[in-house]
């Protein structure tokens, strides 16, 4: 069972105290923090695959979620707007005319509440009726353990008091040849899902799910990234890169199931989740972010494994539902799993 020791990272602009959890178990080394619920680092032996900044500073002025907890929506809400209950709920504006990842000051910037209970490390904070356009008052609670084994798990809770939507995810970035590698070089993807959902040219699903037979997408066997990624398609050059949902389940919620799977430099990582959709990001958009150790995260120096309700499901009827309703309870699982490969 790995034991988590506490140490101050800071004080945010606002005036609050953030702390940085670690963790260790075998081999493996897991840092946290109160801000955002930010993974800043995941070790096994002295190899960091996690990208992230040296100071909360740098934490606060950067915009690409570096491994936060998202929400109260991962992804778009297409037009940033969304009827419920015949009451329509304009959202903020951040990302062409969407809504992502929860809004201006979503999840990633909050300070959350920490405590240890049976040697899982509990972030907890509630969300008030109305933040970011959102309806209800949104109690949550993520937990993360890790096991000798290299398994990270994260525990999602939420709850609240009237209908709204929720879709929780960690925005972590990785690169299994260490955070500073600088290239997906090397490293071979696999992801167990025969659909996408089509994006629209604001990256927003379009309601389509596009096959994967044929395409760069096909990712049920193992592939190079830079071999998918220097392949032609629409979708990809839309994305200006793998940026989209791969189709897992058609159910919100299912048993605990392998998702994906990236080998490279002696190292594998397989997610594996409840959740019925995986965003696969090739990190398209970094651009020159300064790093911890000092180093710079440019484009595609990383890849993201946000496991997730697929995007904009509130426009989409097919699509598996986002409402949670007021008193049920969200729950949702996924382990991100660090191996040294033998031989």
């Amino acid at each position: 069972m790995a034991k988590w020791t506490k140490e101050p990272f800071g004080v945010t602009a606002s005036g609050k105290e953030v702390e940085q959890w670690t963790a260790q178990a075998g081999n493996y080394t897991a840092k946290v923090l109160t801000y955002g619920g930010i993974l800043r680092s995941f070790q096994v032996e002295d190899r960091d695959v996690v990208l992230g900044c040296d100071t909360l500073a740098a934490y606060e002025k950067q915009d690409k979620y570096f491994g936060a907890l998202v929400g109260r929506v991962a992804n778009r809400i297409g037009g940033a707007a969304f009827d419920l209950n015949g009451v329509h709920y304009p959202l903020a504006v951040n990302n062409g005319p969407n809504c992502l990842h929860g809004g201006i000051h979503g999840f990633h910037q909050a300070v959350w509440q920490a405590q240890v209970r049976e040697d899982k490390l509990v972030l907890s904070l509630t969300s008030p009726d109305g933040e970011e356009g959102f309806p209800g008052i949104l109690q949550v609670q993520v937990s993360y353990d890790l096991t000798a084994d290299g398994a990270l798990t994260l525990d999602y809770w939420a709850k609240s008091d009237q209908d709204t939507l929720c879709n929780l995810t960690n925005h972590s970035y990785f690169n299994l040849m260490g955070h500073a590698y600088g290239s997906l070089e090397g490293q071979r993807v696999q992801v167990y899902a025969s659909a996408i959902t089509e994006n629209d040219p604001d990256s927003t699903p379009t309601g389509a799910l596009l096959a994967v037979d044929g395409t760069p997408f096909d990712l049920r066997i193992p592939r190079e990234f830079l071999q998918g990624l220097a392949m032609e398609h629409p979708q990809l050059t839309l994305g200006n890169g793998y940026d989209h949902n791969f189709v897992l389940r058609t159910q919100p919620v299912s048993p605990l199931g392998l998702a994906a799977r990236v080998t490279g430099g002696g190292l594998c990582l397989e997610c594996y989740t409840t959740q019925p959709g995986l965003q696969l990001y090739t990190a398209n958009y970094l651009d020159g972010e300064p790093g911890k150790d000092g180093a710079v995260y440019g484009p595609r120096s990383a890849f993201c494994l946000e496991t997730q309700g697929w995007p904009d499901a509130i426009h989409h009827s097919a699509f598996p539902s986002p409402i949670l309703r007021a008193g049920e309870e969200y729950r949702h699982t996924t382990v991100y799993r660090l191996a040294t490969l033998s031989g």
